[in-house]
């Protein structure tokens, strides 16, 4: 499966050597370059792209700013020399962040989890397809379109919820389903005494909760799920249960 790249950096040394490394993974094909996010917007509104190379600090336009505006995003990889902005770039999920200069094994780490997620997101039959209305029964039961079908779960058995853009993997305990919603959607169905939006990319459900410290949220299944930098409010309703 070939991914079509975008370079969107204003350093021509930076293309270079993206260039380079793309050539050397049989998986990735450049399909452009551009130097300002203002150009990539318009390059995007005409051309399909899986995966972008993307510098933040650039001029008129920065690369979270551009990312921002984008309402299908395709997969990200921050390609930047400064460090502080990894934090951010993450709440904006993206697929990983690579400081300058950084060297061919970090590169080929980055595009191998690109792939798995652009696979997995083909694998799940992303056509958007509108759910039965009502998914949330009175059983307390809720559809998730996944693969093509619907698919019927029990609000209990769901540990956790994680946005990967506009798609969500719904998680149980050994499994998850990948969904094509936003994370914000389901935050609006499920009910708010269960379920609790942990994090810019994930949403909880507070019975599998084992125990907090600090910033990690310890799940009864030794998953570690990240507390959100805004949402150390909902501390005291995870600790009531």
């Amino acid at each position: 499966m070939s991914m079509r790249c975008l370079i969107v950096d204003d350093e021509p040394l930076a293309h270079d050597v993206i260039l380079k490394y793309i050539s050397d993974v049989s998986f990735l094909a450049n399909i452009g370059q551009c130097y300002r996010a203002t150009e990539a917007l318009e390059f995007l509104s005409k051309n399909t792209v899986d995966l972008i190379f993307l510098d933040i600090r650039m001029p008129r336009l920065n690369g979270l700013d551009f990312l921002r505006t984008l309402q299908q995003r395709p997969l990200i990889i921050i390609t930047s020399a400064y460090e502080e902005h990894a934090l951010e770039s993450f709440d904006l999920d993206v697929c990983d962040y690579l400081l300058k200069p950084f060297r061919f094994d970090r590169f080929l780490k980055a595009v191998n989890r690109a792939l798995a997620e652009h696979t997995l997101k083909k694998s799940a039959g992303i056509t958007a397809t509108a759910l039965p209305p009502n998914p949330v029964t009175e059983a307390g039961q809720i559809y998730i379109k996944s693969d093509k079908k619907f698919v019927l779960l029990s609000l209990d058995e769901i540990c956790y919820l994680e946005s990967l853009g506009n798609y969500v993997k719904v998680w149980e305990e050994q499994r998850f389903l990948l969904t094509p919603r936003t994370l914000s959607s389901f935050e609006s169905q499920l009910p708010a005494e269960n379920f609790v939006r942990i994090h810019k990319s994930y949403i909880l459900n507070k019975k599998f909760v084992h125990y907090i410290e600090g910033n990690t949220i310890y799940l009864k299944n030794a998953t570690q799920l990240p507390l959100g930098k805004n949402y150390k409010h909902v501390l005291k309703q995870l600790l009531q249960g």
